[in-house]
């Protein structure tokens, strides 16, 4: 899964990297987590044929996707990653795989290589060559029961290639810049028509670093969580949760 990630990079460099305007200043963040607001990209409504305009808008959404048919979101579980193999076909996904597919532009991400003991080892797992990326991503919008609406999101994952395997067995979704208007293009293209973009990364596109468990705390939110770490022990056989499963994360608000 992806619990965590950051976005390291300058506003102008990320709206240069999704090719969007209007993206208001924000700081490097280095610790994103779970129920805080995110950046994502979506398609904007057509421009005119002679337009300069960029056809992408920024948004600001809450890391949590929560489907509109939702009546308490206190009984109902954090959806921060959305399974892709099944995303067009579960509920709580396919309203947002069919009209409301987005960008998620991120530096990296952490992950957790369990060793035995209780939090495991971190790696934060950055393209190799440096520059940003870009995670599928899935927009909700829940009308609370107040009447007031919340952009709402998720980031979609897939099995792991072989070289984050050995650390975990799921890894974000990255959307190559070549498919950015393919995959955000929900006028005219339907889940079935973009579902070859739903693959692992490229072998070699990242590079996973073993960082401190500084990262484990989501007050740390300075570039030393990246600093590289001592590795742990090697992994013992464990049981795994399921994704989206941790008690710790399972509450919404």
């Amino acid at each position: 899964m992806c619990g965590r990630f950051a976005l390291t990079a300058t506003p102008d460099q990320t709206a240069a990297f999704l090719d969007v305007a209007g993206l208001e200043d924000f700081p490097a963040r280095y610790n994103i987590a779970p129920t805080q607001p995110i950046l994502m990209a979506v398609a904007g409504p057509p421009q005119a044929p002679d337009s300069n305009l960029p056809d992408r808008q920024p948004m600001l959404v809450r890391w949590g996707l929560i489907p509109t048919w939702v009546k308490d979101t206190r009984e109902f579980p954090l959806l921060f990653n959305a399974r892709s193999e099944g995303a067009a076909e579960k509920a709580s996904f396919k309203a947002a795989m069919r009209h409301r597919r987005a960008l998620v532009p991120a530096s990296g991400f952490y992950e957790w290589r369990q060793t035995g003991g209780k939090k495991g080892q971190p790696y934060w797992i950055r393209p190799r060559h440096g520059g940003l990326v870009a995670f599928a991503g899935l927009i909700e919008t829940y009308a609370e029961p107040g009447g007031s609406e919340m952009d709402t999101g998720a980031i979609l994952t897939i099995n792991a290639n072989a070289d984050i395997a050995h650390i975990h067995d799921r890894m974000p979704v990255v959307i190559d810049p070549r498919d950015f208007t393919r995959w955000l293009d929900c006028r005219t293209l339907e889940p079935r028509d973009v579902a070859d973009l739903l693959r692992p990364a490229q072998l070699d596109f990242f590079e996973a670093i073993p960082v401190s468990d500084l990262v484990n705390k989501v007050a740390n939110t300075g570039p030393e969580i990246q600093e590289r770490g001592e590795i742990g022990p090697e992994p013992e056989k464990v049981k795994r949760q399921k994704s989206g499963a941790d008690d710790s994360q399972m509450r919404l608000f």
